[in-house]
């Protein structure tokens, strides 16, 4: 396991400059213009390109030359408009605040899915890189509960713009260690062809694993999306207008101990992991929705949050897994930008229906998760296979019967070779 560690290091520092943008930028907003709507919009300026961006820099990286040099320029282009953010907000004209927003948003696909697609060149394949995907997934939640708990903070003993430093200062101390990674090739697939742009779209498309994670995952995303927002509405309704943030830490902290208990479980295949993961995340969310109390909500809250925990972790495996070895990164990418921009669709959703009954609201999420269960079972199950270095590279496919198989060494498959650049 070369430079796994470091490798967590940074990926924790780069998450949670990521994470707490949402919360900094409209506290910044407010207290500069008093519009809080005026940090939405940077908010979307910052969070559109992700899937626009995510093809471009997963092919940029498979291609270049100097991998380290690219991923260490991306986490800074990211740290540097981060920091312009906490400049410009508020005092320049807004066409520039927002064009800097796009720029550092260009830069997200490779804090997200583009520093998880180096899992495989740092462990080995087989139950070690399976469990290493475990780890991988605990910096998402645990930046998850600490970025806007120490924005929030910040901001509260002094104001918006320190706690936009202090992310700026997250992503400088995440490119050191990133800087020092070793960055080899990722395992099978040494010789293969470059893959084009379209390499990442075409996998996710021909293999029936990548094509269900995807589908499934943007699906619920949707519903998590709306989750940031339907909480404030739903502690309201029982009370407790300030427990919003008790429900969203419950459920974070919940999704944290999912990672590192249920999300490292390498027996069950990942595919069958998401669905239940999935499957019993809706379940209690539709308990909470119903619970009488803030702190029978709290609970369905965090039983929630476990069940999704090992969700980004059958993600992560699945990704490695099946990606055609020169199309991972664009793989691991496109899955971050498709998950970000559904989870902006959702909290978009929630805003126009914030009139509705809070529970029901929370319904609709809960039902979002069931019926991601459901799509992935459903595109799992059918079609075609398409497998083999062919159709990975060249367009050209072969079928067969059953399931394509996962890479040598994964703890799901059997033993035997793997066919360069096949996924």
């Amino acid at each position: 396991m070369r430079g796994l560690g470091r490798y967590l290091a940074a990926a924790l520092a780069a998450r949670f400059a990521s994470e707490g943008m949402g919360m900094a930028v409209v506290l910044l907003a407010l207290q500069r213009t008093g519009s809080a709507a005026h940090g939405a919009f940077v908010l979307t300026a910052w969070l559109a390109p992700h899937v626009l961006a995510a093809p471009l820099a997963g092919a940029a990286a498979a291609r270049s030359r100097r991998p380290r040099l690219f991923h260490v320029g991306a986490l800074a282009g990211f740290t540097t408009a981060v920091a312009g953010l906490a400049v410009l907000l508020g005092r320049a004209p807004t066409p520039v605040v927002l064009a800097v927003a796009v720029l550092g948003g260009t830069c997200g696909p490779m804090v997200t899915g583009g520093l998880s697609s180096l899992v495989a060149g740092l462990v080995p394949a087989g139950p070690a890189r399976d469990r290493a995907y475990g780890w991988d997934a605990s910096p998402y939640n645990g930046a998850a509960v600490t970025a806007p708990a120490a924005v929030s903070l910040v901001a509260g003993f002094g104001s918006a713009g320190p706690a936009m430093a202090l992310l700026a200062a997250s992503g400088v101390l995440a490119a050191v260690p990133a800087a020092t990674l070793p960055y080899g090739n990722p395992g099978p697939g040494a010789g293969a062809p470059r893959a084009g742009l379209g390499a990442g779209l075409a996998a996710l498309w021909r293999v029936r694993e990548l094509r269900a994670v995807p589908s499934a995952t943007t699906l619920a995303f949707v519903g998590l999306g709306a989750l940031t927002t339907t909480p404030v509405l739903l502690a309201a309704s029982l009370g407790s207008p300030g427990g919003g943030g008790v429900l969203m830490t419950a459920f974070a902290l919940g999704a944290l101990t999912g990672s590192l208990t249920l999300g490292r479980i390498t027996a069950v295949p990942p595919g069958r992991l998401a669905r239940w993961a999935m499957a019993a995340t809706g379940v209690a969310l539709t308990a909470a929705a119903f619970a009488p109390s803030l702190t029978l909500t709290a609970a369905a809250f965090a039983a929630a949050g476990v069940c999704d925990g090992p969700l980004l972790t059958a993600t992560l495996r699945i990704r490695s897994d099946y990606a055609p070895a020169g199309a991972r990164t664009q793989v691991f990418t496109l899955g971050a930008g498709l998950k970000l921009t559904a989870a902006a669709v959702g909290a978009a959703l929630v805003g126009l229906a914030a009139k509705a009954p809070p529970w029901t609201l929370l319904l609709a999420i809960a039902a979002l998760q069931l019926a991601a269960a459901l799509l992935h079972a459903l595109v799992a199950a059918r079609g075609p296979v398409r497998t083999g270095k062919a159709g990975a590279d060249t367009g050209v496919t072969t079928t067969a019967p059953t399931a394509t198989a996962p890479s040598a060494g994964s703890a799901t498959a059997p033993a035997g070779p793997r066919t360069p650049g096949a996924p």
